[in-house]
């Protein structure tokens, strides 16, 4: 029981710490332009290789050939440029996605 109320105090630390440091570094001064940079960039890329990463195990030569897949990524898509809210479009190809899996 000790030893598992360390960790979590650890972690707590840890945590705590990793989202102060930036408002510690960079409290009086602007970030680099490096860190611009990577703000801009990164989540455009995290984005499109979790789309490669979920649609990499798909069988679509097997029914249901890859349709629910397909069909909730374009409506996440098309959610995504019609109302510009990541939760909406998260949600809504999800529930779709749930509800193919299930009829097909």
């Amino acid at each position: 029981m000790t030893r598992l109320f360390a960790i979590v105090v650890i972690m707590t630390l840890v945590t705590f710490f990793t989202r102060a440091v930036p408002f510690l570094f960079f409290s009086r001064k602007k970030p680099p332009a490096f860190l611009d940079y990577l703000q801009r960039y990164i989540p455009p890329v995290v984005m499109t290789i979790l789309v490669f990463a979920s649609y990499k195990d798909i069988e679509f030569t097997q029914t249901p050939f890859g349709i629910p897949a397909a069909a909730a990524g374009v409506l996440t898509a098309l959610l995504h440029l019609w109302k510009r809210n990541v939760l909406v479009s998260i949600a809504g190809g999800t529930a779709v996605y749930m509800v193919l899996i299930r009829v097909l």
